[in-house]
């Protein structure tokens, strides 16, 4: 990764970029509860799995939003 410029510290984040930074690894923490979901063979295991799939798929949702509002802050950044 390459840094522009000659300050020493790195950018603060605005919120849009944490927010959607929080999301991408609580994504990423799902995807990897999934991934050990499907290596784990119980007789409740279908209950799990669904209970898995739902938190993947408003991780997602959520991450979707963020990205929206980032893009969004970005657009109104370049604008200015």
């Amino acid at each position: 990764m390459s840094s522009k410029g000659t300050s020493s510290s790195p950018r603060r984040l605005t919120r849009a970029e944490q927010e959607a930074q929080s999301a991408a690894e609580r994504l990423t923490a799902q995807i990897d509860d999934a991934l050990a979901a499907v290596s784990v063979k119980s007789p409740e295991g279908g209950d799990d799995l669904d209970a898995t799939a739902d938190r993947l798929e408003r991780a997602a949702r959520d991450l979707s939003v963020a990205l929206r509002e980032l893009a969004e802050e970005r657009k109104h950044r370049e604008a200015e």
